[in-house]
């Protein structure tokens, strides 16, 4: 699925969309005590996506209609797997005119791999990313091809900087930037962890925010590679953008509505909280 033909018109579809829900019947299989190999079989699939837009590069192919492609053909691989994804709020992102900042929670990689494949169709994208994944074994060659802000988070002035200059100057492009301000991927929304990074960008840059709710615990953290943990295909990937908000004063009020967004989400959706919003 999503050859060039197949990718135009699924990009035009998307356009249509106030949301996107997996079209499937029935249950998955379940594997029992081999339930390993559904997550082994994933993964490999995965790899073998990002290894053909390593092909696409090598050969200058690797265009934003390319990116999209790639994001959407995981998409493919995650509902083969049996995963169902539902993804609302897809007419604020077609409403909001001009670049955006889409500030969510970061539960696992899933969501950095089929985000661009919803955001592409309206609007050009960058993610601010750990400086690790530019040298990435399977994720580096295409980390480097697209825009993104790379954060080394030893030094959080230093971040804190990068991200306001090079975000700044991405947006004035017409670039729209997401950011996730919790420290670290957890299943767990972490409300204290959750920095103001975002909103101090859009500020500066003068856009609005998108808050951003994720819940993409049907691929675990792993234990020891924590971009290869177990499948759970009885859990829905949820993904809804909230609706834009203008960034007044010090963006106080602007990030506590992003919070309360993304717990709310949550709390309909079973996840965990740690925390209470300010």
């Amino acid at each position: 699925m999503f050859n060039l033909e197949q990718s135009q018109a699924f990009q035009q579809q998307i356009k249509t969309m106030s949301r996107y829900v997996t079209a499937q019947s029935g249950k998955p299989l379940r594997l029992g005590p081999l339930e390993w190999l559904r997550a082994i079989c994933f993964h490999i699939r995965i790899l073998w996506v990002y290894y053909i837009a390593g092909k696409m590069i090598k050969r200058a192919m690797f265009d934003t209609a390319g990116y999209a492609n790639r994001s959407w053909k995981s998409l493919d691989v995650t509902e083969a797997m049996g995963g169902r994804v539902e993804v609302e709020g897809l007419d604020y992102l077609a409403q909001t005119q001009g670049p955006v900042v889409i500030i969510g929670n970061h539960m696992s990689s899933l969501e950095t791999i089929l985000l661009p494949g919803f955001i592409l169709p309206f609007k050009d994208v960058a993610f601010v990313v750990k400086k690790s994944l530019e040298t990435h074994f399977a994720f580096g060659r295409i980390m480097c091809s697209v825009k993104h802000i790379a954060v080394g988070r030893d030094n959080p002035r230093e971040d804190l900087k990068r991200v306001l200059t090079e975000g700044a100057e991405l947006i004035r492009q017409g670039v729209t930037v997401v950011i996730f301000p919790q420290a670290t991927r957890s299943v767990e929304f972490d409300v204290d962890a959750f920095n103001t990074l975002g909103v101090k960008l859009a500020a500066r840059a003068g856009v609005p925010v998108i808050p951003l709710a994720l819940k993409t615990d049907f691929m675990a953290n792993g234990k020891w590679i924590k971009d290869a943990g177990y499948i759970y295909p009885e859990r829905t990937v949820r993904i809804e953008f909230g609706a834009p908000l203008k960034v007044d004063g010090s963006g106080h009020e602007a990030h506590a509505t992003v919070v309360n967004f993304i717990i709310t989400r949550l709390k309909a959706w079973g996840g965990s909280i740690k925390g209470n919003p300010s």
